[in-house]
């Protein structure tokens, strides 16, 4: 959620920024919206100071032994007036905050001007794309050929968008999402959680606009949980309504979970295969800093997924993304988009963006400064990685010309000895 003191005092660069994004802010029912605010409250201080003046003239006339029925009467007056002010105050407040919970963040001054992915930047190219001596297969036609990947009878259980993987092809995407957490965990230095696939509406809300985006969730019928998108929604959430003392930031979290996502607008994209499904795992990095710390912990952060993609050697690039092009909560993305021989292209396997205090104002999330004050922290996270995409990656990149894949070295010691998935007889 933007700050509202930046909106009262510099309302131009707010304005500017959201511009940058594509977004018109609505000046006008924001003036609104501040001017009764300011007309009720400087009503209910006038009030506050009526009746507090008046409640001390009562004690000086009871003390003379004076009447104090008339005064009385008119206190009595101010205070229901005053109720009723300050009721009507914060229902104004909450009208104020949820307009400015559906208005995204301003991107950072570094992040490239555009409106699409076209505009995007690449930062960085890691590895070479493998030169094949056959016509490289895309994942469907390798899954089928190792019985591995089951799109028909995923079908008949819950419909499209959905997979159903067997043996060694469902042994490797366990061995992937293993593989990350180990990384994370014992190298990168983040803690492992283990988190609720459900969260409340509030939850939702505490990491982006629910009313905005619902419709790209899964609701439960009758109750107020929705299916996680990300495990970012669970763990961002554990600072909400806190205030973290100072001496345990960064807080680093790694979260394998499933994702569960509507994909509403997406139809007709991505339709074969495993790139954009209702269900996939992913193993999620986050961080929860300092504010002078979070542009360097979203370098380290971007850093720590794209180790996954190096140890793996799978080629891959890094984006900067234009404003245009970023999530409601972000004010800076990197995503790394790896390659997929089948498509002759890169596509996006994480996104590690950089929140500032956006979320943290929404979530109340907060820490103790060195002086003592208190101060919103600023939120990080990205995917490290998708699992399903990665498994993608790794069965065309590691494709042989006999219908195998050979498991990438970092990845013999969870399968078991196995060094080779070969087709099905």
């Amino acid at each position: 959620m933007l700050d509202i003191q930046q909106l009262r005092k510099d309302m131009a660069s707010v304005v500017a920024g959201l511009a940058r994004r594509g977004v018109a802010f609505d000046e006008p029912a924001f003036r609104i919206l501040e001017d009764h605010r300011k007309q009720l409250q400087t009503r209910t201080e006038e009030l506050q100071a009526k009746r507090n003046a008046a409640s001390k003239q009562i004690g000086i006339l009871k003390g003379k032994g004076d009447d104090t029925a008339g005064i009385m009467a008119e206190v009595s007056g101010v205070g229901e007036e005053l109720k009723a002010n300050e009721i009507a105050l914060a229902q104004l407040q909450d009208k104020l905050s949820n307009f400015l919970r559906t208005i995204p963040n301003i991107p950072r001054a570094e992040v490239p001007q555009g409106k699409s992915e076209a505009e995007n930047v690449e930062v960085r190219r890691v590895g070479t794309p493998r030169v094949f001596d056959f016509a490289p297969k895309d994942h469907v036609d390798i899954g089928a050929a190792l019985a591995g990947i089951d799109f028909e009878t995923a079908a008949k259980l819950s419909g499209t968008r959905f997979t159903v993987l067997k043996g060694g092809v469902a042994r490797m995407h366990r061995a992937l999402g293993q593989f990350m957490l180990d990384v994370h965990t014992t190298e990168h230095g983040y803690t492992e959680v283990y988190v609720p696939y459900m969260v409340t509406g509030e939850t939702a809300d505490g990491v982006s606009s629910l009313a905005k985006f619902k419709d790209d969730l899964f609701k439960l019928e009758g109750r107020d949980l929705y299916l996680i998108p990300t495990s970012e929604y669970s763990v961002a959430n554990f600072v909400r309504d806190t205030i973290v003392d100072l001496k345990n930031l960064p807080l680093k979290y790694v979260c394998h979970s499933p994702c569960f996502r509507s994909e509403a607008g997406s139809y007709g994209k991505d339709t074969r295969g495993m790139i954009r499904q209702h269900q996939f795992d992913k193993v999620e990095i986050l961080q929860m800093v300092h504010p002078e710390k979070s542009a360097d912990a979203h370098d380290e952060l971007t850093a720590n997924a794209e180790a996954i993609l190096q140890k793996l050697e799978l080629p891959y690039r890094t984006m900067l993304l234009c404003a245009g092009d970023m999530g409601f909560s972000s004010s800076k993305t990197y995503d790394l988009e790896v390659w997929l021989p089948a498509q002759n292209t890169y596509r996006e396997i994480s996104s590690c963006s950089n929140f500032e205090a956006f979320q943290a104002r929404r979530m109340m999330a907060r820490f103790k400064d060195e002086k003592g004050r208190t101060q919103y922290l600023h939120t990080l996270n990205g995917s490290g990685l998708a699992v399903g995409r990665t498994l993608v990656a790794v069965l065309e990149n590691y494709q042989n010309a006999d219908g195998s894949v050979t498991v990438p070295d970092v990845l013999l010691p969870y399968m078991g000895g196995l060094a080779k998935l070969d087709i099905a007889s």
